[in-house]
């Protein structure tokens, strides 16, 4: 594994911070975002997701859908936001097609992966979202050599 931190010290500094992620991306499909409630998961995957190319208002919180999916219009790639805050099973999860979704090859943002552990694949990316006390927050992402 190769560790790398990103510190985001307001709002303002998304951008620039989803890019720094984006050229850590490499060839993984399969990001896993482990962080508190309110550090900052759905905001963070939504500029991503912008910045993949994806229209301002398609993205947002899947939390009630579990999933969405979106089309990025600068590369035609599809892109999956999960929320899984919600997931009640891992039935439930095979019955909305999650493990095959994440098979797919196409690019998967997942928060509240714990609820899935034992179906991600070995070479997800682990994104830890850290919220600081004076409200910053740091990625540590941690991607598979």
């Amino acid at each position: 594994m190769s560790k790398h931190t990103i510190t985001i010290k307001s709002i303002d500094d998304l951008p620039e911070a989803a890019a720094k992620f984006i050229s850590l991306m490499n060839d993984n499909t399969v990001f896993a975002f482990y962080g508190s409630m309110g550090a900052g998961k759905t905001t963070f995957i939504n500029e991503l997701c912008r910045q993949l190319g994806v229209e301002d208002d398609a993205t947002g919180s899947p939390s009630f859908s579990l999933i969405n999916e979106y089309r990025s219009n600068t590369s035609a790639e599809l892109i999956y936001h999960f929320d899984l805050y919600r997931l009640d099973s891992m039935e439930e999860a095979f019955d909305i097609g999650v493990e095959d979704i994440i098979d797919c090859g196409a690019l998967c943002f997942i928060e509240w992966p714990d609820k899935i552990a034992d179906i991600l694949p070995d070479d997800s990316v682990r994104v830890d979202i850290l919220l600081n006390d004076d409200n910053t927050r740091q990625l540590i992402i941690n991607l598979p050599e």
